[in-house]
């Protein structure tokens, strides 16, 4: 390969150029999700225009590099200059490589990089990725979406953002600022005043028939043996740990003092680490299993 291809490489494949252009959308719908675009934020668009500079004169890069820089000349993005932006990554970017939903998960990955971009995460912010994430319910079960709407819910149930709160989201949210394609998302859920959130998916919707449970942690309320005997008389299988074939983890409502940052449990690390391998198994509280419990016998 000569030595001027080699910066070209990582793009050569339809799949990276769909990849790159569906981050560069989550980027302007983050930075752009509380209806404002301040300096920091133009800053950090700038910087996916530079990690693209070797290949301005590349298809689809020489349409898409110079209508973005003509609209950050002035260092303000209108509305207008936005929409025209997302309308050409839109024309340019083609699913026929990608479903849909990978294309949405990209975009969230960077969608919450964007909202990080200037060091601030204000409650409007936050409201408007909830949003977002009402708006995108075909994710349910996919990670981090699971994970990113329970973090967003927990910290705007009370309507304030504390300091911890929001040292908690940025230390999260900042591990998806990804101005790199290949970049890959490592960090754990989130450990806050001995509870692990950023975890359990939020109203998640639960089946018993043909599906597959697995427990984890104390319940509050039933023996394990009487968890195994439930999920049957429903029509459901329960596993002895998560795997490929398991549909669903329940975390006992009495939790595990063992969970921190880095050590939250072997079954739910397990679970975390299928999720990020692409395997739909999704985490739920017990008291979500149980409402489940209480309308399946109800039907």
């Amino acid at each position: 390969m000569q030595e001027e291809q080699k910066s070209y490489f990582k793009f050569t494949g339809r799949s990276r150029i769909d990849k790159s252009i569906n981050s560069l959308l989550g980027i302007i719908e983050g930075i752009a999700i509380d209806s404002e675009i301040n300096s920091a934020e133009i800053d950090f668009l700038h910087l996916w225009l530079e990690d693209k500079q070797e290949l301005r004169d590349r298809h689809p890069f020489n349409e898409l590099v110079p209508v973005i820089e003509q609209a950050l000349a002035d260092r303000v993005l209108t509305e207008e200059e936005k929409s025209d932006i997302v309308w050409l990554c839109e024309r340019l970017t083609s699913n026929q490589f990608y479903d849909q939903v990978t294309a949405d998960l990209q975009k969230l990955h960077a969608v919450v990089g964007g909202i990080v971009a200037d060091a601030r995460i204000a409650e409007q912010e936050l409201r408007g990725l909830a949003d977002w994430i009402d708006d995108h319910e075909h994710l349910r079960g996919c990670w981090p979406y699971d994970e990113i709407g329970s973090l967003v819910t927990t910290v705007l149930a009370d309507k304030v953002i504390d300091d911890q709160e929001h040292q908690m989201l940025f230390q999260y949210f900042s591990e998806f600022v990804a101005l790199l394609d290949s970049r890959t998302i490592t960090s754990a859920p989130i450990s806050n005043g001995g509870s692990v959130v950023g975890l359990c998916a939020v109203c998640p919707e639960i089946e018993f028939p043909e599906r597959t449970f697995a427990f984890t942690g104390a319940s509050a309320r039933y023996s394990r043996r009487k968890l195994t005997e439930t999920v049957s008389e429903l029509g459901g299988r329960v596993a002895s740990g998560p795997g490929k074939k398991v549909d669903y983890l329940v975390i006992g409502a009495d939790g595990n003092p063992c969970w921190a940052f880095a050590c939250y449990g072997r079954k739910v690390e397990k679970a975390v680490e299928l999720r990020k391998s692409g395997v739909r198994i999704m985490i739920i509280h017990e008291s979500d299993f149980h409402d489940a419990v209480l309308d399946a016998s109800k039907g």
